[in-house]
């Protein structure tokens, strides 16, 4: 059934087994969106004496920054020991444990602990899954593959915070700390019977010197993606930050903001696949940069929003603006990627992403106390020095791919290897 379905979307069947398993912890891990924000103001800080938004937005970041600052090292060892599944299953352990930890949590203190170890799970699980999505998927469909497990990621993304808001207004705040738990561990019983990896040789990585950092594999290329990845990023996780003035602005409940915050990733759901099948045919660079040019205005306009239905548009909107760049810039970092080297270079593009969650929210919950408005324009003119770093300074592969298939075709040429 699954090799079928991965067939009909011209994937395979470790890509579509990795990607139903990355919704399952999506789930678990989206499901704390809405309840965060309002678990941090029902608890005591008496170490903290901070505004609200900034208490918020410090719990937020951090788990990107341990995340983030984690991804490049955890990246570099999965190269090393050349197997990626051990880390996933590790990762969301840790993610699935600490998730339940929320609920005996009684001060602010013990949520920076907790959101500290989700950032290591979170750590643990991504860079390896993007180098096993690198060497699993095929670079003729590799746009279409990153489109499916963009898809499937969004999918948890969209319905965790709709769970999290139904599960906290009717059951309390322990209710979705369960449930975000077992979502996690479903999909670690997934990668476990689904996921099944091709174990590379890593002897030659072993003869070099262990470098977290290899600046052989620091190209242009992907250090450009990477940025591009962070704007996406921040730009579109400004406003978890700012829930309850949301609320009280619009007078709307948390299972309202839960559904404008969810219309991202049900727009993204529409999109995504076929933007990512259309990179495959036309190019990954100019969709990445339309995407980028697209989410500077719907980010800008967040901060004057009057309406739940306006709020709620702006986020679909982003969400097709983040659909045009995601799988695309995962595609094309895949492209440039080095055999070997995926873990490393993947990560850089993550790691962005990681920064964006973390940044985005804190940065938000800073400017917010001088002005609602003002981040969401800081983040549609970041969108847009995206979009300008990524037209100077990212190459495209696929006309180069098409260029190499027409050489091969001609008689005496070579074929060019392509992964499996």
């Amino acid at each position: 059934m699954l090799q079928k379905i991965a067939d009909n979307l011209g994937a395979n069947r470790t890509v579509m087994a990795l990607s139903f398993a990355r919704l399952g912890d999506a789930i678990g891990n989206s499901i704390l969106f809405v309840v965060i924000p309002l678990y941090v103001a029902a608890l005591p800080a008496p170490l903290f004496h901070l505004p609200e938004t900034v208490l918020v937005g410090i719990t937020i970041a951090l788990f990107g920054l341990v995340n983030s600052l984690l991804q490049p090292f955890l990246g570099a060892l999965t190269d090393r020991v050349g197997r990626r599944k051990i880390f996933i299953e590790g990762g969301l352990l840790v993610m699935g444990v600490s998730t339940l930890a929320f609920a005996f949590a009684g001060r602010f203190v013990d949520l920076l602990v907790i959101r500290g170890l989700q950032g290591v799970g979170i750590a643990l699980t991504i860079p390896a899954s993007m180098a096993l999505m690198a060497t699993a998927s095929r670079k003729e469909t590799r746009g279409g593959s990153m489109g499916i497990y963009s898809t499937m990621r969004m999918a948890g993304f969209a319905l965790g915070p709709l769970i999290g808001g139904f599960l906290h207004d009717s059951f309390g705040f322990n209710a979705t700390f369960v449930a975000g738990a077992a979502a996690i561990f479903i999909g670690l019983a997934m990668v476990q019977v689904w996921v099944h990896e091709k174990p590379f040789d890593a002897s030659s990585a072993s003869d070099r010197p262990f470098r977290i950092i290899d600046r052989e594999l620091l190209t242009v290329g992907i250090l450009g993606l990477g940025f591009a990845s962070f704007v996406m990023a921040a730009a579109f996780s400004m406003m978890t930050t700012l829930e309850s003035q949301f609320n009280a602005r619009l007078n709307q409940t948390a299972l309202a903001f839960g559904v404008a915050f969810s219309a991202l990733m049900v727009s993204r759901l529409i999109f995504q696949i076929p933007l990512g099948r259309l990179s495959d045919r036309v190019g990954r660079k100019p969709l990445i940069i339309v995407g980028l040019l697209l989410m500077a205005p719907a980010t800008a306009l967040l901060g004057v929003v009057a309406t739940t239905l306006q709020l709620t548009g702006m986020r679909l909107v982003q969400g097709l603006a983040s659909a045009a760049i995601a799988a695309p810039t995962f595609a094309l970092a895949a492209d440039l990627s080095n055999t070997g080297g995926e873990g490393r270079q993947m990560s850089i593009v993550t790691l962005g992403f990681g920064l964006g969650i973390a940044l985005g929210p804190l940065v938000a919950g800073v400017l917010a106390v001088r002005s609602f408005e003002l981040p969401f324009l800081i983040g549609g003119a970041m969108s847009l020095v995206g979009a300008w770093v990524v037209f100077h300074y990212v190459p495209e592969t696929v006309h180069r791919e098409r260029q190499e298939t027409r050489e091969a075709g001609r008689p005496g040429a070579l074929r060019p290897h392509q992964s499996d």
